[in-house]
């Protein structure tokens, strides 16, 4: 006994010892209620609370409240025991009215001091129009067999149970994000699980994924005259690669639904407890969708970066006074919301004395509902190897606003770049001249000094003469030969040199099936990155050397410029476009379908064998 009390009075001095630093004050509401019906709100508070005063909520009916309850909890957890108390300030409700209606954030006082709750929107939806014909059914159902009320059960759930594909928007620019919501709409009955989920595969659209909480939580939503609980199951950012009318297709999904079974009798008490179901798959598809694609406009500027969205851009330097041979770095941020990992960096015009170095890219994105946002840096590194002053222009980038549907340019400021001349450590190893300026000429000095000879030397006949002798003619023959072969050899070689694009063009083929037993390789050793890298320069080479264009000039609109020029079918030129989107891009949003490698593989040797084909039509 004493133990006990010691013990007890221990936990209340524990309960007593809550710190304010750890005082939560929240509100909890339904997101939406049907009008007419009632609800709770509750106010928790985990500690000792009074004076305790509501927002306001004259939007609905007040049955109750509040009410005041307390609960204690204690844990013991390695040998610690922790104590806590809630205070909880509980509202009845009851909503009169359509729409939807913000109840301000609610006042408590605790040990002093004051504490603020969050507020609550509720959303209050039409009655739905159902209820009725419910009751009628319901009615008639108790009236009929056990049978005969099982079966009613049954055909009242088809339609009740249905999936829905929800297009954020159907009518976009290129680049420009679409929202796709897959609902599960439930009335009426249980789901017990959902073991079947194709989504379908979003051709025409790089994906981007939203992640989910585990704990999805199911929500009241009002649909065709009826009110429905609805669940998320995915949402995914869709970016349309091309204009047109872009289909997504069907998906294909199953229920298990879990169906009480109805008897006309009870024959025991017991029986309101242990009632049994009835398990009953439920197929499941949703309607296709046609997203209508708008081209963007012609007139794109000169730094276009492929970016489309609302854009910000910021930039800096690290030093603009330095010394030969030591390094500058400019880094540029973007930020905003829009296709951001699909942008292109802004090229930055080095002078031509500087040493220039790949850009390190730092990307910092959120898929969120309303698109890809977050920063992108670049960090552009470069090493001045003359002294003099030095100008870098503003650096440029463009995008596409969907604000005002217009492409719009940012601009850094220029920089002006001081360079001194630096130590030439180099030069000071090598002490034998001061003039040395490179290992070149330090080369070159050992062969511009003879040395007296020291030992004996040979002496030859006057008589022996080399004029006139067989190997005199040789010697003289054979230097104009050479000359001739060398002749014939470059006048062939200058000739092929003459038409580089034919020779270019001629090895295209052959190139890119080079590449693509690389890519090959990858592809066996499930190397998804390198796969695709090795995929994307196969097919960027192949067009360079069939257009003669140089790979740092080709993009994807000249292209499809290109292929249209010799009249390339459209279905082949759209399916060399998505290809090119999907190797590019795969890194940031992998797909993970079985056999999708293999798939894209496959896909590239045909364009190409097909492009063949059509090249050698039109020539």
């Amino acid at each position: 006994m004493k133990k006990f009390i010691i013990s007890l009075l221990t936990i209340c001095a524990a309960i007593g010892q809550i710190t304010a630093e750890n005082v939560n004050f929240t509100a909890h509401a339904p997101s939406a209620v049907e009008k007419f019906a009632q609800f709770r709100i509750e106010y928790s508070l985990n500690a000792q609370g009074d004076n305790f005063q509501a927002g306001n909520i004259n939007d609905f009916n007040v049955l109750m409240g509040p009410s005041v309850s307390q609960s204690y909890s204690t844990q013991i957890i390695n040998g610690k025991m922790s104590s806590s108390k809630t205070t909880t300030f509980t509202y009845i409700l009851q909503a009169t009215k359509e729409g939807t209606f913000t109840i301000p954030a609610a006042t408590v006082m605790s040990d002093g001091k004051k504490y603020t709750s969050n507020s609550v929107t509720i959303k209050v939806l039409p009655p739905d129009n159902s209820t009725s014909a419910n009751s009628r059914q319901t009615a008639a159902a108790s009236n009929s067999s056990s049978n005969d009320a099982h079966q009613n059960t049954v055909t009242n759930v088809k339609g009740s149970v249905f999936m829905r594909a929800i297009p954020s928007k159907t009518r976009v620019y290129e680049q420009e994000a679409v929202l796709l919501t897959y609902k599960l709409y439930v009335k009426g009955v249980n789901v017990s699980g959902l073991p079947v989920m194709k989504f379908p595969e979003t051709q025409g659209f790089i994906s981007q994924d939203i992640q989910l909480p585990d704990d999805k939580q199911w929500v009241l939503e009002h649909y065709n005259g009826n009110n429905y609980q609805t669940i998320t199951l995915k949402q995914t950012l869709l970016y349309p690669q091309h204009a047109g009318k872009i289909t997504i297709p069907s998906g294909d999904f199953e229920a298990i639904l879990r169906i009480p079974n109805v008897s006309r009798s009870r024959r025991s008490i017991f029986d309101d407890f242990f009632d049994t179901y009835t398990e009953q798959r439920k197929k499941l598809k949703t309607d296709p969708i046609t997203i209508d694609v708008k081209a963007l406009p012609k007139n794109k500027p000169a730094g276009y970066a492929n970016a489309v969205g609302a854009f910000n851009m910021k930039s800096s330097i690290n030093t603009q006074k330095l010394k030969t041979n030591e390094a500058i770095t400019i880094k540029v941020k973007i930020s905003g919301n829009g296709n951001m990992k699909l942008i292109e960096n802004p090229k930055v015009n080095f002078p031509a004395d500087f040493e220039v170095y790949d850009p390190k890219v730092t990307n910092d994105f959120s898929n969120t509902t309303g698109g890809v946002k977050g920063n992108k840096i670049i960090e552009y590194l470069a090493i001045p190897r003359y002294a003099g002053t030095f100008r870098i222009p503003p650096i440029e980038f463009s995008y596409f606003d969907l604000n005002s549907q217009s492409y719009r340019t940012l601009k850094s400021e220029e920089y002006n770049i001081e360079v001194e001349k630096g130590s030439d450590n180099e030069n000071a190893s090598v002490g034998v001249s001061g003039n040395i300026t490179n290992k070149e000429t330090l080369k070159l000095l050992g062969n511009d000094i003879r040395y007296i000879h020291s030992k004996d030397t040979r002496l030859d006949n006057k008589n022996d003469f080399f004029y006139g002798s067989f190997g005199y003619w040789i010697s003289m023959l054979l230097p104009l030969l050479i000359t001739v072969a060398l002749l014939v050899i470059y006048r062939k070689q200058a000739k092929e040199n003459a038409d580089i694009a034919k020779s270019r063009n001629k090895k295209a083929n052959k190139l890119a099936k080079k590449r693509l037993k690389e890519a090959e390789k990858h592809l066996k050793a499930n190397a998804r990155e390198k796969f695709y890298d090795e995929t994307l320069k196969a097919l960027w080479g192949y067009f360079a050397d069939k257009f003669n264009i140089p790979v740092a000039e080709l993009t994807k609109e000249n292209i499809e410029t290109e292929l249209t020029k010799r009249h390339v079918e459209a279905s082949q030129t759209q399916e060399v476009m998505e290809l090119l989107s999907t190797c590019e891009f795969a890194r940031y949003a992998p797909t993970k379908t079985e056999g999708e490698m293999q798939n894209i593989y496959q896909r590239t040797i045909d364009i190409i064998s097909t492009l063949e084909d059509s090249f050698k039509k039109t020539r």
